[in-house]
């Protein structure tokens, strides 16, 4: 058998994953309450705390669910359009008043069109223990080089303030873990803000998990950074959201 180097199978795997894993068309709209869904169904939910946003068309304008609404009983209508004041400008409803915050990270990151914030059960105990994450698993390397840490909580986000501190904080970074509250992801789509709030959630309960044997062990950096690029080729987060996607159709019909 003759040998081939990880480049060959990482680019051909690359090329097959764009012609079979072509994902579904959705709306904008339907995307996000398929979000919401996905994230109810691996427990992020807690009560009203959580919220996800979607860049507009319209500048300075975004999507987000209304103010007194459940992920689990999102629908593709309950989603409205809001300015930079949170007035509405399409739909019915207010947004919730936490949803400020998004404002300064869509202001600071023109790449990022979804923005999700929950205080999901595992990344919730790693932040009330003031724990960065450790990237010390495959499953975890999403977040390498690529989840910022805020060590400080600034309060509840519902004003400017905490806009600027969590923005300048997230930098560069797709996530960041708020210590004493939550977690927040963000993405070039709906898409990968949720991939990546999944599994965000899986890391800190993967690692609160390890611990109990002992102090995680980071992976080298070349590794880590490999298995970032590859887990976060669009093809595969795509298709994963799909997965999940059918998963709450059985769950929630």
């Amino acid at each position: 058998m003759n040998f081939r180097e990880k480049e060959y199978f990482d680019e051909r795997a690359t090329r097959e994953m764009k012609e079979h894993l072509k994902g579904a068309g959705r709306t904008l709209q339907e995307s996000l309450a398929y979000a919401c869904k996905i994230l109810a169904m691996t427990g992020q939910e807690a009560g009203l705390a959580g919220q996800i946003s979607a860049r507009s068309e319209r500048a300075n304008a975004y999507w987000t669910l209304r103010f007194g609404l459940g992920f689990d009983e999102a629908t593709k209508d309950d989603f409205i359009e809001v300015d930079r004041d949170l007035h509405t400008l399409s739909g019915d409803g207010m947004a919730n008043p936490a949803t400020r915050f998004h404002l300064w990270v869509y202001e600071a990151r023109p790449d990022i069109q979804s923005i999700i914030h929950t205080h999901s059960p595992y990344v919730s105990a790693l932040v009330a223990a003031r724990q960065p994450l450790v990237i010390s698993q495959m499953d975890m390397t999403p977040f390498h080089n690529d989840c910022a840490f805020l060590a400080e909580w600034p309060g509840v986000p519902i004003a400017d303030q905490e806009g600027v501190v969590i923005s300048k904080s997230l930098g560069n970074n797709r996530s960041i873990l708020l210590a004493h509250h939550g977690q927040l992801t963000t993405g070039n789509c709906v898409e990968e803000a949720t991939y990546l709030s999944v599994y965000l959630e899986r890391a800190a309960r993967m690692q609160i998990r390890a611990q109990v044997f002992g102090p995680t062990t980071p992976l080298s950096d070349e590794l880590a950074s490999e298995a970032h690029d590859y887990l976060l080729k669009p093809s595969i987060v795509k298709g994963t959201f799909d997965y999940w996607c059918r998963q709450a159709d059985r769950t929630y019909r």
